[in-house]
């Protein structure tokens, strides 16, 4: 396995502009700003490594696809419940 101790991770989107990069030593980094459930297709974003000494950049790879995540709705709040002849009536924010 390569050594990584002192390559960069660099992400590119298929365009060619650079999205994002990791810290020296870190094969991660993100890519944010995407709206919840937007569909990425194999190969829109790309990856490198770069020598943060030399500042060779490898080849680009294709990241594979993914869907961004739909976060869930925020709990209620300010719950309150009025009793019915039969039940309640609950009312929530």
């Amino acid at each position: 396995m390569a050594d990584r101790s002192k390559d960069i991770e660099v992400i590119y989107f298929k365009a060619g502009n650079k999205v994002g990069e990791s810290k020296v030593g870190e094969a991660s980094a993100a890519v944010t700003g995407l709206a919840p459930g937007t569909v990425v297709a194999d190969g829109d974003y790309k990856v490198t490594f770069k020598d943060s000494v030399t500042g060779l950049e490898s080849a680009k790879v294709d990241v594979k696809g993914w869907t961004v995540l739909t976060p869930a709705p925020e709990a209620p709040t300010d719950v309150t419940s009025t009793a019915t002849n039969d039940g309640a009536v609950i009312t929530a924010k």
